[in-house]
């Protein structure tokens, strides 16, 4: 066997050569499921209830909640129950088309490969015209052919003899030998190598096709740098990125990649985080930010302190989940499985039915043989077996550039079936942070006012407090002295001498003090001083800037309800889903509640066809993710629980996102029922055709190499 035989390979092994693996196992995906095996108990674990936790908040630090609140959660990872079929593995079932495509090697072996190939058709063709010169039935003219035939398929010759000691008969090698053979032995010399030739032709237009998509997936490795410049005792070492630990600090240069995730601890910058979100715009980078693996730095050198090791790293992760996304096959690829299995043996058995019976009942055995051969070679389901998990494929690795993580081929398809779409609210509608939305002073300026207020939560750990601090500048410059928590109404501290109370109605209260209500939705902080009420501060959590779009593009595309499930109190929940537009809202509600609704909302569907997809931040809402059909999460590239327990996740917390993951996988869809119907349709009508005697056998092979590129061509476009 030479070398160019022994770098061929099943067209589906090297589709799933496509996935970059680095090991015949998915262990991660072992451990996922045997994680996944206890969702179940997990889903009934205590989980920190939204609504409680939103109200024990509140009463912690003395704060009055009004409509709008930030719940805040205190989040326990929770493992995503697996409710959608996966099948793994590297081989489809027995099936075999019989399509070699050189996909193994490195790419300077590929290219010598294909140049090879290229010599081969010119002399196969070379031989072949030389041939024609020559009387139909001259020795000349069957020498010429069987050069023709040798010089461009000996490869194919001895893979058919190969298969027949293996037992493997029906493959597309040993259909094409025998349609060969036939038409020597008819005296068709031309044809039979012509048979040949078309063939090793259409597979070389296919092999450029597929590797056109292989390529564009095969990109995203060149995002994981091997190498890191470590500083340890003042010197810079360039190491392995595998060889750096956690907590060492590393110096990224402009027009670098980062290495390992960290936090910046010196420096500024603007970093492409393209490869990470498909976002174009480059991302501010300050001292204190997160810095991700992959990114590439800009402007200014870099020194970040490692968080994770580069196993652990988002971009390992993210690459992890596109190598591993198509070992879970869609319904479409089951059903091509089945449909193969029954399928060729049945036409091998139609074609070989034909001519014994019709050479028996017209005695003329060479046409039917002819026609036989021509059945044959039109049978193979190379189109399907071919272009269905490529479409699949080059749909997740469209979406990965996105900033879409899909799991599988199986995510894919139900999630162009989605009809309901239930959002949870905090981190997945709004930001997921306090943020001052408004000042009410009474007398002061409200710079007065929030100065007074930050300093008086000096020493408070509370989040309303960050966020209060957080909103203005200079309190510091004044002088506070000691302070007294009271545990749920909130804080007493001496600023400037003068006594600050600042917390929620109850503290006004306490101290004698009438406060004021407000017509905002938001968690009320009411400040006095000596005594004197001074106004108050309204503290919200933000709706994302991309929320209300991503609802109206969900509607435009025909999604027929958008529903909100929150924790938090019925309304605040209201507020933002008018902001928003969603048709429905259920707020105070326990994680089991949640799970009910997405129960209800299943229930409701017109057809079981329909999809229920919940889209929430991927840790706290484990169980609901399990329980929907779709799992989506806005966890973005550093949540690792986000990652393993959602079915996709949207890298960059852009609700839009969601919409656009839609459409793709509606578009994935659509392309493979294009390939499934017209290449089924064109193989029927071109058997029938062949049966008849009206194609012949070179045309029959054409038929067959056209219909399969034309169907990987429509699966990568």
């Amino acid at each position: 066997m030479d070398a160019e035989q022994e770098s061929r390979s099943h067209t589906q092994e090297s589709l799933n050569d496509f996935t970059l693996k680095s090991g015949p196992e998915n262990e991660h995906g072992s451990e996922t499921a045997a994680a996944h095996a206890n969702a179940p108990e997990n889903a009934q674990m205590p989980l920190q209830e939204e609504l409680g936790a939103d109200q024990e908040l509140e009463e912690e630090h003395g704060h009055e909640h009004l409509p709008e609140h930030h719940g805040h959660h205190e989040h326990e990872s929770g493992q995503h129950h697996d409710h959608h079929e996966h099948e793994s593995g590297h081989h489809h079932d027995g099936l075999h088309c019989g399509c070699d495509h050189c996909h193994h090697g490195d790419e300077e072996g590929e290219e010598e490969n294909r140049s090879v190939m290229i010599g081969r058709l010119i002399t196969s063709s070379v031989f072949l015209i030389i041939g024609l010169f020559f009387p139909e039935k001259s020795v000349f003219r069957f020498v010429f052919s069987l050069l023709s035939a040798l010089s461009i398929g000996y490869d194919i010759l001895w893979g058919a003899v190969r298969n027949v000691f293996r037992r493997e008969l029906l493959d597309e090698t040993f259909l094409m030998t025998v349609a060969c053979i036939g038409a020597f032995v008819l005296g068709e010399f031309t044809e039979g190598a012509m048979v040949l030739l078309l063939f090793q032709l259409g597979e070389f237009l296919q092999d450029l096709a597929v590797d056109r998509s292989r390529d564009s997936i095969s990109a995203l490795m060149d995002i994981r740098p091997d190498e890191a410049t470590v500083i340890r005792g003042g010197q810079e070492i360039t190491l392995r990125a595998e060889e750096v630990g956690i907590g060492e600090t590393i110096l990224v240069r402009p027009g670098e990649r980062i290495p390992l995730d960290g936090t910046i601890i010196e420096g500024e910058s603007f970093l492409d985080t393209v490869a990470l979100t498909g976002e174009s715009v480059p991302r501010a980078a300050r001292i204190g930010d997160e810095a991700l693996s992959g990114c590439v730095n800009q402007r200014s050198p870099l020194k970040i302190r490692t968080e994770r090791k580069a196993e652990d790293s988002a971009v390992s992760r993210i690459l992890e989940m596109v190598e591993n996304a198509t070992e879970h096959k869609s319904h479409a690829d089951k059903f091509i499985t089945r449909f193969a299995r029954v399928y060729t043996p049945v036409v091998v058995g139609a074609a070989a039915a034909l001519l014994l019976i019709a050479g028996i009942v017209t005695g003329n055995w060479a046409e039917w043989l002819r026609r036989s051969l021509t059945f044959l070679v039109i049978s193979c389901p190379c189109a399907l077996v071919i272009s269905v998990p490529l479409s699949y494929y080059n749909g997740i690795g469209r979406a990965s550039k996105m900033g879409i993580l899909v799991k599988g081929s199986n995510i894919l398809e139900e999630l162009s079936r989605t009809a309901v779409v239930a959002f949870d609210k905090t981190g997945t509608i709004t930001q997921g942070v306090f943020e001052v939305v408004a000042v009410h002073p009474e007398e002061m300026t409200e710079e007065e006012l929030l100065r007074y207020a930050a300093a008086a939560e000096k020493y408070s750990t509370h989040p309303i407090a960050d966020a209060i601090r957080e909103s203005c500048r200079g309190w510091e410059e004044l002088t506070i002295g000691s302070s007294t928590e009271i545990a749920g109404q909130g804080v007493k501290t001496e600023v400037n001498g003068h006594l600050v109370a600042a917390g929620n109605g109850k503290l006004m209260g306490a101290e004698g003090i009438d406060c004021r209500d407000c017509h905002l939705a938001g968690t009320i902080v009411h400040l006095a001083v000596d005594g004197k009420y001074e106004g108050h501060l309204v503290i919200a959590d933000v709706v994302k800037e991309n929320a209300e779009e991503a609802v109206r593009q969900l509607k435009e595309m025909g999604i027929a309800k958008t529903v909100m499930l929150t924790g938090d109190r019925r309304s605040a929940a209201e507020d933002i889903g008018r902001k928003i537009h969603v048709d429905e809202v259920y707020a105070e509600l326990k994680p089991e509640d949640k799970v009910n609704h997405i129960y209800r909302l299943q229930a409701g569907r017109k057809s079981s066809s329909e999809a229920v997809t919940f889209v929430g931040d991927g840790i706290n809402d484990a169980p609901v993710l399990a329980t929907a059909d779709i799992g989506v999460a806005m966890g973005g590239a550093g949540s690792d629980a986000a990652v393993e327990a959602a079915d996709v996740v949207l890298i960059d917390d852009d609700p839009v996102k969601l919409a656009a993951a839609i459409r793709l996988a509606g578009r994935t869809q659509r392309i493979v029922k294009q390939n499934i119907v017209f290449s089924i349709a064109v193989k029927i009508l071109v058997m029938i055709l062949g049966a008849f005697g009206i194609v012949p056998l070179w045309l029959a092979v054409f038929s067959d190499v056209g219909v399969c590129l034309l169907a990987i061509l429509n699966a990568v476009r």
